[in-house]
């Protein structure tokens, strides 16, 4: 629901609902909070003019909003989809029991140890982790840039050793092989993105899809947004990254028509190329036979990881 209206996700659950019914799930950023360096802020939208010049439109306004919070939250109340996820923090616990209260499961994203025990002491149902290999967005809690950035396997394993909630493993996992690992750390379950850019469904920009199948590094920045996200490098990332402040939402309002502009013209160079580190696997073929084929490949590396560990070790 990130960058929605409220009424935009009414219809959007709507029109699901009216697809299938089977369960689904809606996710929501958590407001931003905490200072940010307002002169920081303006020294890197001053660099970011001749960028502007160059496309030919003006910079976006360097604004903080809460992306229509509360009348989301209200919205997903009353349409009840099987699942609430949170990304960017999570509400406290009585916002968390009003939402389960109403039948839906509530889930978390963590990227640290700490942000996990929170999650649990907020009452959520299931975590979701992850991994510093992830793709777009770090869902970290705080934009920290002393943040110790876990891997998805060694998170899960530390998370699995002391909590006792349903882990939804996230970042890097490719394929079946990668899915099995997570399962195999401790996850009940793998949330997979980058894996489905080239899905034929996929709403994926198609300079976008070029670029993922070129043999490309990834890398964190916050040129685009002011929040911390992993993509394709690019010269936008090489040239503004470095000096980029923490202060997310307002760059990635500042940015937006660059991004807009830029993805209109197929300028690869300038938008965000939003991918995980694990890029490399991504194919194209219809969503379903990717999910069928995750599943199968995973049940063939338990298998031989089985016959491997029973082998050496009788």
């Amino acid at each position: 629901g990130g960058y929605r209206t409220a009424d935009q996700l009414r219809a959007e659950i709507q029109d699901i609902r009216g697809r299938t019914s089977a369960p689904f799930g809606v996710n929501l950023f958590v407001p931003a909070d905490g200072d940010v360096d307002r002169a920081a802020i303006e020294g890197y939208i001053e660099s970011l003019r001749p960028e502007a010049v160059r496309l030919g439109v003006a910079l976006g306004e360097a604004r903080s909003d809460d992306d229509g919070w509360a009348a989301k939250l209200e919205v997903v109340r009353e349409e009840r989809p099987a699942v609430l996820s949170f990304t960017f923090g999570c509400p406290p616990h009585e916002t968390v029991a009003t939402l389960r209260a109403a039948g839906i499961e509530v889930w978390a994203t963590a990227t640290d140890v700490a942000e996990a025990r929170a999650a649990r002491d907020a009452g959520v149902d299931a975590i979701v982790l992850q991994g510093i290999e992830a793709g777009a967005h770090r869902a970290s809690w705080l934009d920290r840039v002393d943040a110790e950035g876990l891997g998805v396997v060694p998170l899960a394993r530390i998370v699995a050793s002391e909590i006792d909630l349903p882990l939804v493993a996230a970042g890097g996992i490719g394929d079946g092989a990668a899915l099995a690992a997570v399962l195999a750390a401790g996850a009940a379950a793998a949330q997979l993105g980058t894996a489905f850019l080239l899905a034929d469904e996929a709403g994926t920009n198609e300079a976008h899809r070029r670029a993922l199948a070129r043999d490309t590094p990834t890398a964190l920045t916050r040129a685009f947004t002011g929040r911390l996200a992993r993509g394709l490098v690019n010269r936008f990332m090489r040239e503004h990254g470095a000096q980029a402040p923490v202060g997310y939402p307002y760059i990635h309002h500042v940015t937006a028509p660059l991004r807009a502009e830029a993805r209109r013209r197929g300028d690869i160079e300038v938008f965000n190329l939003w991918a995980g580190q694990a890029h490399r696997l991504a194919r194209e073929a219809p969503a379903g036979e990717i999910v069928r084929s995750l599943a199968d490949d995973a049940q063939r590396a338990i298998a031989d990881a089985r016959r491997r560990l029973t082998r050496d070790g009788s």
